[in-house]
């Protein structure tokens, strides 16, 4: 992707789509050379389908239910986005979890985004897990997607305080502010053809990302 050609993104969500609607200020404002070919959804009353609707996105919604397997429901999904020819497939709050029919046929150019600082709390109620454990912060995590379940080479990560009387919500407030900053930093780094996913891990420049990603400090990028 390093042609002039704006880059073809594929977005899969479950419900709001806040993230997608990062990549779609980021593409309005020309931070990302890239538009949004797909909003994909498993869940036909995902708001973000209608905002993306509304935003004149092409949109689809495949409902898992309808499938008797994850592998028919994601060989369905497959089928569905290769139609677009996306450059870079972006899970947003897609909350399913996927198998090697879909992971392996985008693999190096999907990603996604676990609000955690991998490789703690990888799966759900990652805020209040966090909370538990009486960490002094929080953060999210940019990272490929691989088999393992949010096990994927991390790309980059921000951090944010714990506060006192934080809760869950109070602390997710604060760290989806962070998500809609670093997405769509990682997403331009591998649509300029600066990162890529390697048999040793995530390579940005030519040089290995740490084990937990690179920390996001505001103008780093």
């Amino acid at each position: 992707m390093n042609d002039q050609r704006p880059a073809r993104l594929a977005i899969l969500i479950s419900g709001r789509g806040s993230n997608m609607q990062a990549f779609i200020d980021a593409c309005g404002r020309g931070d990302l050379n890239a538009s949004i070919a797909l909003v994909l959804s498993n869940n036909p009353g995902a708001a973000g389908l209608t905002h993306a609707a509304s935003a004149g996105i092409t949109t689809a919604c495949i409902d898992h239910r309808e499938y008797d397997s994850r592998e028919a429901f994601d060989a369905a999904m497959v089928a569905e986005i290769s139609r677009h020819d996306p450059d870079l497939v972006i899970l947003a709050g897609f909350m399913r979890i996927l198998t090697p029919v879909f992971i392996e046929p985008f693999a190096g150019k999907l990603l996604n985004i676990h609000p955690s600082l991998l490789p703690k709390y990888p799966g759900l109620h990652t805020h209040q897990r966090a909370l538990d454990a009486g960490d002094a912060e929080a953060g999210v995590t940019v990272h490929f997607v691989t088999p393992q379940l949010d096990g994927g080479p991390p790309i980059i990560q921000a951090r944010v305080p714990v506060k006192s009387g934080d809760t869950a919500d109070s602390l997710a407030a604060r760290v989806i502010q962070q998500e809609h900053i670093i997405y769509p930093i990682a997403a331009s780094w591998l649509l300029q053809g600066r990162l890529r996913l390697s048999k040793q891990g995530a390579i940005l420049d030519g040089d290995p990302i740490p084990a937990t990603g690179i920390d996001y400090v505001h103008g780093n990028h």
